[in-house]
């Protein structure tokens, strides 16, 4: 049975840079998640009143998410390979599941993306399924070049991949999760443009969403109404492009995110001393804590932060890239692009650059099922890393 058992452990030293830059980004967002959202929770009844609500339970879910991500280093990536379409299909198993029954965070919410047990513990499906995604299509794609040697058999694994990207955005739209669908396409594009797709296809796409976007500029007054989402959602648009639209209702909360990225100035109005999230900026712990981060580090300890998430990434695919299994590089990468996408998607969404779509910044928005799974993954990384060929710093 230890035999067994063995023959799944990795071996090794892991990457230290890499660790050192996931700590100090995890400090530096714990800091700047609890400065954000002390004052809100003093004031909330579902908080009870507790300054250090958020801030407990966001180093709890740390606490956990460290231990995942050490026992998960240990373990050889030919695991989940192995066991890739089982993980595919209980992250479909969650997703249905949560349509049938989701736990209600609030009655005046229509969402239905969370599962769990009231007052105890809750998480997100979605968090799980984009893992999912990314080693299900790392397989998939991992075997396209043994298939692509044997003469006369089609390739069939870029549908394969799309289809199981396009299936998981189904579900995940169903909850109401726009940001969450946008994410899980990201993904799966990407995974299937690491995999070796061909470059007109790339071309092709990019020439399209390109021309779908100036159209939608066009004539968005007669899109917006035909397109297949909730009216809370088209309002946002509506919001995005009229920038005087509702100033006290549906532009408030990106309002407010400007106001406080003009007040940071250069160097920011220092640590604990943001303006805006005196209740000003309505949840300012979640999608918005970057807002916070500009007014108080200012556009210096933005940058900084940019740089070590850019840093971070660059990393990840330098292990990827000298990781000689090809599934283990495409799981590495699929994981980096992930965190890459999501860092990009909250920027764009905290400038008014795109919709307020309602997506998280890796290792500083509130959540502790994102962050437990953003460390697990991290731990497959650092697994990744033992098995290189990468010098150890």
């Amino acid at each position: 049975m230890f035999q067994k058992l063995k023959k799944w452990i990795q071996t090794g030293s892991f990457d230290t840079v890499f660790v050192l830059l996931v700590f100090v980004l995890l400090t530096i967002g714990i800091v700047m998640m609890f400065s954000a959202s002390y004052v809100s929770a003093s004031y909330d009844r579902k908080t009870g009143y507790n300054p250090y609500y958020y801030f407990t339970r966001q180093i709890v879910f740390a606490g956990m998410g460290i231990v995942m991500m050490f026992i998960l280093s240990h373990v050889r990536l030919e695991l989940f390979k192995r066991w890739s379409f089982w993980l595919y299909m209980g992250s479909t198993f969650l997703l249905l599941l949560v349509l049938i029954a989701p736990l209600k965070i609030s009655e005046k919410e229509d969402f239905r993306r969370w599962l769990g047990i009231p007052g105890v513990f809750q998480f997100q499906p979605s968090e799980v399924a984009k893992l999912g995604l990314v080693i299900f299509c790392a397989r998939a794609l991992s075997e396209r070049v043994k298939q692509k040697q044997r003469v006369g058999e089609p390739d069939y694994t870029i549908p394969i991949c799309l289809g199981a990207t396009a299936f998981f955005c189904l579900l995940v739209i169903l909850e109401r999760h726009l940001s969450g669908t946008m994410l899980m396409l990201g993904i799966g594009l990407v995974m299937v443009v690491l995999g070796g797709v061909k470059r007109k296809w790339i071309v092709f796409t990019l020439g399209a969403a390109i021309l779908g976007i100036l159209i939608f500029l066009a004539f968005h007054d007669k899109i917006i109404d035909m397109l297949p989402i909730k009216d809370y959602q088209k309002q946002r648009i509506v919001a995005w492009l009229d920038k005087d639209y509702d100033p006290t209702g549906d532009r408030w909360q990106t309002n407010q995110s400007l106001y406080a990225i003009g007040s940071g100035g250069l160097f920011g109005l220092g640590l604990g001393k943001s303006k805006q999230k005196f209740l000003y900026m309505p949840e300012p712990q979640n999608d918005f804590v970057f807002a916070i981060v500009c007014e108080e580090l200012g556009f210096v300890g933005a940058v900084i932060i940019l740089v070590l998430f850019a840093v971070l990434i660059w990393r990840g695919f330098d292990i990827a890239m000298r990781n000689k299994d090809r599934f283990s590089a495409l799981l590495v990468m699929g994981i980096m692009s992930h965190i890459g996408l999501q860092v990009i998607l909250n920027i764009l969404v905290v400038t008014d650059t795109i919709p307020n779509t309602g997506i998280g910044l890796p290792f500083f928005s509130y959540g502790g099922s994102s962050l437990f799974m953003l460390l697990s993954e991290i731990g497959m990384v650092l697994s990744a890393s033992r098995a290189s060929q990468i010098r150890k710093r």
